[in-house]
C-alpha cells in the first residue's frame, strides 16, 4: 500500500480541479497542441484521471501510468466499461516502458517532485515523444485562501518534531534539476500559459475534514497520536481565527502549463 492507495476514494473531492474545469482545460490543450483525431496522450502519474478524462471521452488515445492501483481503480469506475482508447498501466510512473517516438503529447501534473531521478525521467519523456510532439508540465495553483489555511496548519505542524526535516526532504527533490534549462538544452521551444482561472469555495469545516482525512502530502508522515493532537489544536485555532466553521473561504485557482515543443 502506498499513500495514494489510502486516499484514492477521497482524492477527487479534496482537490479543486472539477470535471467542468477539466473540460475547459482540455479545450485549451487541444488547441495548443493542434490536435487531430490521431493525437495520442500519455500521463505518467495519471491517478484518478482528472486531467485526461476529457480526452478519453472525446475519443483520443490516452495512456496513463500510476503506482497506485487504487487510484487507477477510481479512474476505471468513471466508465461503465473501459473504452478501447484508454490504456492504464499499474507501475512506477518514473519509468516509461514505451518505444521511442510513441506519443504526441506527454503531460505531467504535480508529479515531478515525486520522481527520484528527474534527469532520467526527462530523458524518457524526450525519448517517447514523437518529433514535433509536446511535453506539458502542468500544475493546479492552490487557491490563495486554501494556501493560507494550509500555512496555518504548517505553523502548528512545525512545533512537532520531524516536520521540518520531512519538508526539507521533499523540497530537495523538487530542486534537483531545472526543467526549463533541460529542455532548452535539447533545443526545444517553450511557452508558459494559464489555461484556466476559476473560483474555489469551501467552508472551514470542509477543509478541516479534508485535513483530518490526511488528504494532502504534508499530513503523510505524522504519527497518528501526534496528528490527532495537531488537528485538535488546528480546529481550536480555526474557531478563533474564522469565528465559525461555516465560514466560506473563496479565492481563485489557476491551471498553469509550461509547454515544450520537441524538435
Amino acid at each position: 500500500m502506498n499513500y495514494y492507495d489510502n486516499i484514492a476514494q477521497i482524492y477527487d473531492q479534496t482537490r479543486w480541479l472539477t470535471e467542468p474545469v477539466a473540460e475547459e482545460v482540455a479545450d485549451f490543450i487541444l488547441e495548443l497542441v493542434c490536435a487531430t483525431p490521431e493525437t495520442s496522450f500519455l500521463e505518467p502519474g495519471v491517478g484518478t484521471g482528472l486531467n485526461v478524462l476529457p480526452f478519453v471521452r472525446r475519443g483520443y488515445s490516452v495512456t496513463g501510468i500510476d503506482i497506485s492501483e487504487e487510484m487507477l481503480e477510481q479512474f476505471r469506475q468513471k466508465f461503465n466499461e473501459i473504452p478501447p482508447n484508454l490504456k492504464l498501466i499499474h507501475t512506477n510512473a518514473s519509468h516509461l516502458p514505451f518505444l521511442d517516438n510513441s506519443f504526441d503529447v506527454v503531460l505531467t501534473v504535480h508529479m515531478l517532485h515525486a520522481v527520484s531521478d528527474l534527469r532520467a525521467f526527462l530523458d524518457d519523456i524526450n525519448r517517447v515523444l514523437k518529433p514535433g510532439g509536446f511535453y506539458l508540465n502542468c500544475q493546479w495553483i492552490t487557491p490563495p485562501v486554501r494556501k493560507e489555511f494550509e500555512d496555518y496548519f504548517r505553523a502548528i505542524l512545525a512545533k512537532y518534531e520531524g516536520s521540518k526535516q520531512e519538508s526539507k526532504r521533499i523540497n530537495a527533490a523538487i530542486q534537483e534539476i531545472n526543467v526549463e534549462e533541460y529542455f532548452y538544452s535539447k533545443g526545444c521551444k517553450s511557452n508558459y500559459f494559464v489555461a484556466k482561472e476559476w473560483t474555489v469555495k469551501n467552508t472551514v469545516r470542509e477543509l478541516l475534514r479534508f485535513f483530518r482525512a490526511r488528504a494532502y502530502g504534508l499530513c503523510w508522515q505524522v504519527p497518528d497520536e501526534t496528528f490527532h493532537k495537531i488537528m485538535n489544536e488546528f480546529e481550536e485555532f480555526c474557531l478563533q481565527h474564522y469565528n465559525s466553521l461555516e465560514e466560506v473561504l473563496s479565492s481563485e485557482a489557476k491551471f498553469e502549463i509550461w509547454a515544450y515543443r520537441v524538435v
